[in-house]
């Protein structure tokens, strides 16, 4: 098949859109499709290269944080595309690489897929003052945007349930997101690990709570910061990878609950090709976030051999099994009561570890791109048959 992905974020921008568009575009390549990406550049001007358009455009970070929007005329653009001549068109994004998409789709008359993997209502403090508001308008705009598809990939159950919930009434196919597996499945270096703790000035003895990802309003870190404070000195690192919008505000809210190094460790943002290594210097991955669409960085985390201990959400059902390879918690004195169990049991770690790592090979790249193949092909051969002749 010719495959056409549209996304308006990739390469070099580092988020779980990108992540889930490379991943994907990597194994269907590798399982004998030709694939092509459609997305915007970081700057005015647009390039093609190595298979991948990028469009002029610029920073609309008022929308939400790290979002673009196009300015370039895509004419010339779009018109390779469409002599280039895909079977499907495969989009990520609901805005500027969204209209693209549903224009190449209908000239072609080929399928539509689209991947809703934002909700909406999770963030309307990017863009309405009013809660109740910014929800109504993300579920009107979701409906509008599924109405011009010819079906939704959703993560997980609870967004399926979500989009249901908004009244979408396309066929909605639950794929979880893969992960490239070849990055976490070497055993942790403890020289490798010793390095990097010491280059942060973590001790040897301390357990370490690891949390990867964007430091941005919605993944509640607030919380985690609140709880490491309300343990006291000494005994635990909160290590914070990552970086994002909120790492300034969420400093102040360390300094003023009296955590500084190595109570708290903000690490910033790490190569991708070690971050593993990252996962692996904490003893437990730990998140409070309730916005996610499916968290890959819980699967990475599994994946790594890290256990986790997360505030419960419907899209971990089936993924993290308490007392098994994880916990979720649904207040602070539990968050303290799994903690002080996982200490006072240390001989439980490796059953952990393992079971985290076999809940990470549920997630491979291999495995999605074989879901979403099947996906195209059903909607192809849909498209076939509604252009029989009666």
């Amino acid at each position: 098949m010719k495959i056409l992905i549209t996304s308006d974020w990739y390469l070099p921008a580092v988020n779980g859109v990108v992540t889930s568009v490379k991943n994907l575009r990597r194994e269907l390549e590798a399982r004998g499709h030709e694939v092509r990406v459609l997305t915007l550049s970081q700057n005015r001007h647009s390039c093609r290269k190595d298979g991948v358009t990028c469009l002029g455009s610029v920073a609309a970070g008022l929308i939400y944080p790290g979002a673009r929007l196009r300015t370039a005329l895509a004419g010339k653009w779009v018109r390779e595309i469409v002599e280039w001549g895909p079977d499907v068109v495969h989009s990520q994004c609901e805005f500027s690489t969204f209209f693209l998409a549903r224009r190449i789709a209908e000239e072609l008359d080929i399928p539509l897929v689209h991947t809703y993997h934002t909700v909406y209502e999770d963030y309307t403090h990017y863009f309405s003052p009013n809660v109740r508001f910014g929800k109504k308008a993300a579920a009107v705009f979701t409906r509008w945007a599924a109405s011009h598809t010819d079906c939704l990939i959703a993560p997980t159950g609870k967004v399926r349930l979500l989009l249901q919930g908004y009244g979408v009434e396309k066929p909605i196919f639950v794929v979880p997101s893969g992960i490239d597996l070849r990055r976490f499945r070497d055993e942790p270096d403890p020289l490798r690990g010793a390095v990097l703790r010491a280059s942060l000035d973590i001790p040897r003895e301390r357990t370490v709570l690891v949390f990867v990802g964007r430091l941005a309003e919605e993944k509640r870190v607030d919380e985690l910061l609140r709880f490491r404070a309300n343990m006291g000195p000494g005994g635990v690192t909160l290590l914070l990878v990552g970086d994002g919008p909120d790492r300034k505000r969420l400093e102040g809210v360390a300094q003023s609950l009296g955590l500084a190094a190595p109570d708290v460790v903000f690490a910033g943002m790490v190569p991708a090709e070690q971050v593993a290594d990252w996962y692996q210097l904490g003893d437990l991955f730990v998140s409070a976030s309730t916005s996610e669409t499916q968290g890959l960085t819980y699967a990475e985390a599994l994946a790594a051999g890290v256990p986790v201990l997360c505030r419960a959400d419907p899209c971990l059902l089936g993924v993290v099994r308490d007392g098994e390879n994880g916990w979720q918690y649904h207040s602070e004195a539990e968050f303290r009561q799994r903690l002080e169990d996982f200490l006072a049991h240390p001989q439980r770690r490796e059953a952990l570890c393992r079971a985290a790592r076999e809940t990470g090979e549920e997630y491979s790249a291999q495995r999605f791109a074989e879901r979403v193949e099947s996906i195209y092909l059903e909607q192809i051969e849909r498209g076939s048959l509604r252009r029989i002749p009666a």
